[in-house]
């Protein structure tokens, strides 16, 4: 396994030659489920109909009436399912939007979650990836929209932000393709695991509300010592979310801490047959 850094990107141990096969809806037998987030009109359907090779195949999330997209694309020989997140500016879960689209990450498990931001707007899109960079560790930032930035007369350093949140952070302008090969790469990279990102978990500034976050942690830890994000689930119950509330007197949030336990052990195949069953069930 290899660690985050930025100079290995230009050296990476997935197939340079490897190509995308656009797979519409067929995804079949998957051997990874990556999830597209991301703040409204920031070009997530273009990335995902690069990808897949739709044009935003939609329907309903189950008992909810907020739209989803799903397709399917091969890479180096694996398959991929892609599930379009709905457009959201946060996952505080104070929409039904935001519900939906945090309640995938979290309780879906993701092998890789996509963020895409604007690179026009970059300062008000991270806000986003920071609240999914405290769900899950594997996540890639796709910096959508660089042509757009440059006419504007807009640079991002790509790798001082890739080293200061600790995943891939890949410049793309999916319309005209631009990025797209690389942000494939990078996908993979982190499904498969040759790539193991670092994200940064901001400190709290308050010495109080530090406290208090530290206690609940702990507790939240003890509870369910193989929860990966128990510092997120500490501060939403601080915050008072009566989704997170409810998940634990249900015992979802411990079913969610056992699945990924088993999933350790369990062959690709084999896990996402039980991702398949969770989600029906969700």
């Amino acid at each position: 396994m290899t660690t985050m850094n930025p100079q290995q990107c230009e050296v990476c141990p997935v197939n340079k030659d490897a190509k995308l096969v656009q797979l519409g809806l067929e995804a079949g037998n998957f051997d990874f489920v990556v999830a597209l987030a991301g703040n409204p009109n920031v070009g997530k359907s273009t990335v995902f109909n690069s990808l897949t090779g739709l044009r935003q195949h939609t329907g309903n999330w189950p008992g909810k009436t907020v739209v989803r997209a799903e397709g399917a694309f091969s890479y180096d020989a694996k398959r991929y399912k892609l599930v379009d997140l709905p457009g959201t500016y946060s996952l505080l879960s104070t929409s039904t939007d935001e519900e939906v689209a945090r309640d995938f990450i979290l309780f879906g498990q993701p092998d890789v979650t996509v963020v895409v931001v604007d690179a026009t707007r970059l300062e008000r899109n991270l806000n986003l990836v920071l609240q999914v960079l405290e769900i899950t560790e594997k996540a890639v930032v796709c910096l959508n929209l660089v042509d757009e930035a440059k006419r504007h007369g807009i640079v991002v350093e790509e790798r001082v932000l890739m080293r200061d949140l600790g995943v891939p952070v890949i410049p793309t302008a999916a319309r005209n393709n631009q990025g797209i090969p690389e942000l494939l790469r990078a996908i993979a990279e982190v499904a498969t695991g040759t790539f193991v990102c670092k994200p940064k978990r901001f400190p709290i500034e308050s010495g109080a509300l530090h406290k208090a976050i530290g206690k609940m942690t702990a507790k939240v830890q003890q509870a369910f010592p193989s929860l990966p994000n128990a510092r997120w689930v500490a501060l939403r119950l601080l915050e008072g979310d009566q989704r997170i509330v409810d998940a634990i007197r249900s015992g979802e949030l411990g079913d969610l801490t056992r699945r990924s336990a088993l999933e350790d052990s369990l062959t690709t195949g084999r896990k996402k047959k039980v991702y398949n069953e969770h989600s029906q069930a969700v």
